[in-house]
């Protein structure tokens, strides 16, 4: 009761009886994002290729008395799946009203240890994934004419240079690019973008992201990924932060203060930026490397 409530004041006002399509929305900040989103009485269409982890947010979204229009188990970075979803939804009813891309992954490597399908995958599903989404729900806002909302989540890796992040940031960076260009060219249909540039967040990803060439269970790797992970946010926090960015328009959304003032930093003050950059990857190429120590 006490969600309703909060979901009938303020920004969660925003988001009753709007419809919204979440990519991701099993685990971490998808799923977290659909149920406040259920809470404050969206009507959503939610996917992600994790079906048991989809069905476990559905059933808990409508225990929330959110409602659940519509869900599919698929992959994004699979174009005839999603135009295919969409085709059905748009058979029920005309557009949505809001459309969030938050499925992704993650992999870390030097250019000498990733592997070709490393950067394909980032690529096909970080970066096309999100593509194919717009290309099958944007259109038919268009046409509705109602206006709303696209939410592209990229990474701090979109807008910062963090080591051993190449094909990760290709695919974010890619993503903030196209959110760029789409906030000015949608605005004349009344469609906000926005583009959110978490740091590290609690979820699944951040305890299994791959790392190229790297035993992750070696005990000074794990006490290094264990302490990235000690920075990490709540799901349930992020969320929080990207719908109050939505009600608000915002194009960047910041989910942490750190990642907003290194984004600064490298907006004003470029060659101490530039210098502190080496330095970090100096650091971080050490401790993950440790094997390297032992030869």
């Amino acid at each position: 009761m006490a969600q309703r409530i909060e979901s009938d004041s303020g920004f969660g006002a925003r988001f009753r009886g709007k419809r919204c399509f979440l990519t991701g929305a099993a685990s971490g900040i998808g799923r977290a994002t659909a149920l406040k989103l259920a809470a404050h009485g969206a009507e959503l269409y939610l996917t992600d290729r994790d079906t048991e982890g989809l069905e476990a947010t559905v059933a808990d979204a409508r225990a929330l008395g959110g409602v659940v229009a519509a869900h599919r188990a698929l992959d994004v970075s699979d174009h005839d799946q999603v135009a295919a979803f969409a085709a059905d939804i748009h058979a029920e009813v005309p557009a949505m009203d809001v459309v969030m891309n938050i499925a992704g992954i993650s992999a870390w490597g030097t250019v000498d240890k990733l592997t070709h399908q490393d950067w394909k995958s980032l690529i096909d599903i970080n970066l096309m994934g999100p593509i194919h989404v717009i290309e099958a729900f944007v259109p038919p806002m268009i046409e509705a004419r109602r206006g709303g909302n696209l939410v592209n989540v990229s990474s701090a890796a979109g807008i910062v240079a963090l080591p051993w992040h190449a094909a990760y940031s290709a695919s974010k960076y890619g993503l903030r690019g196209l959110s760029e260009v789409l906030r000015f060219d949608l605005a004349r249909h009344r469609i906000g973008v926005s583009v959110v540039v978490p740091g590290a967040v609690k979820t699944p990803l951040v305890n299994t992201v791959h790392i190229a060439g790297v035993d992750r269970d070696d005990p000074n790797v794990r006490k290094w990924t264990n302490r990235f992970a000690g920075h990490a946010v709540s799901p349930e926090f992020a969320a929080d932060k990207i719908l109050r960015g939505v009600a608000k328009n915002r194009y960047l959304i910041y989910t942490s203060q750190d990642i907003r003032a290194l984004y600064l930093f490298k907006r004003t003050m470029w060659l101490p930026y530039s210098m502190s950059m080496k330095q970090v990857n100096i650091l971080f190429t050490r401790a993950l490397r440790p094997s390297a120590k032992r030869r």
